[in-house]
């Protein structure tokens, strides 16, 4: 156990030491948003494009992807139905509450978890779920939610919006550009792949942080029974279903503790930035956040415990 400690344990103290800073104002809100900004805006596509051109492109893990995939989509329909039929929320609501139930934290915590336990080979194969792990799931949120706050929205104006969010986030650029520069271009040269991992080497760290300052905006009193279903969805039902999944379809042992690994991380922030865009359900899915960033440290920890001696060599 206390191997497993030493890989998510500094994952989890990162996060603390963020709360504390911002909790205890050593670090201002204008400080905090630089700090985002470096890590969505460089950081986070130098790693993901250094990544997705050291991977050979994405078609060796797509298996991964695919396992992945195939349970998420499902949960967050099942996650709609439940917050829509059982929990009586609007079809808008539904929709999101959907979203706090299957959309991961990839990125601030996916990939140092990832990185820590499986190595450079591991983040290969979260690099395929990252790939299409936005572009999936918030088109289906958003059109849920169109259509819950206005039935007679446009699907020529719903799709207009998405695709002019997609092409705009850096995540989706990177992991793009990365595996069109694999297939179609020489590998990179060492100046270049030098700066890309020096700046791809910051994620870890400045996100963790980050993510832990963020959470002091929450408030896990605010809508806390819907808050306990949705965190239950997405570390325990989640992770459950992708593993099952990964098993029907053979997956290597690393691919499918990658897959689990990366179902079983907490509610990803963008479930709540969207919920803030449409004003809807935004207490339930900080609340959300929060719990299941504050459990992951008891389930992930479990969970990849459980993984590295699966997946582990001979």
């Amino acid at each position: 156990m206390s191997g497993i400690f030493g890989i998510v344990g500094p994952v989890f103290l990162t996060i603390l030491i963020g709360y504390l800073a911002r909790r205890f104002n050593r670090i201002s809100a204008d400080g905090l948003r630089g700090l985002n900004d470096f890590v969505f805006m460089l950081a986070l596509p130098a790693l993901l494009f250094e990544g997705a051109t050291s991977s050979g492109g994405l078609g060796a893990t797509v298996a991964v992807s695919v396992a992945y995939f195939a349970a998420c989509i499902p949960v967050y329909l099942l996650a709609v139905l439940v917050g829509w039929k059982l929990r009586r929320l609007r079809l808008q609501e539904a929709g999101l509450f959907g979203l706090d139930a299957s959309y991961g934290n990839l990125s601030m915590v996916g990939i140092p978890v990832v990185l820590a336990a499986y190595g450079q080979e591991g983040l290969h194969n979260l690099l395929a779920i990252l790939a299409f792990h936005s572009i999936l799931l918030l088109p289906i949120a958003t059109v849920i939610a169109e259509f819950g706050i206005n039935r007679n929205a446009s699907l020529l104006q719903v799709f207009r919006s998405t695709a002019t969010s997609l092409l705009s986030n850096p995540v989706v650029l990177a992991v793009a550009a990365g595996g069109l520069w694999s297939l179609l271009m020489p590998p990179l040269p060492d100046v270049l792949r030098n700066l890309l991992h020096m700046l791809g080497s910051a994620v870890s760290p400045v996100a963790l942080f980050c993510l832990g300052a963020s959470l002091t905006g929450f408030n896990i009193r605010r809508d806390w029974p819907n808050a306990v279903i949705g965190t239950v969805i997405k570390l325990l039902v989640l992770p459950a279903i992708v593993w099952v999944v990964a098993i029907m379809l053979k997956l290597p042992p690393l691919g499918t503790a990658v897959a689990v690994t990366a179902a079983a991380t907490p509610t990803g922030a963008n479930a709540f930035i969207l919920a803030r865009r449409y004003a809807t359900g935004m207490d339930r899915s900080g609340a959300t956040v929060l719990l299941a960033s504050g459990l992951s440290l008891v389930t992930l920890s479990l969970i990849v415990s459980l993984l590295v001696l699966r997946s582990a060599p001979g």
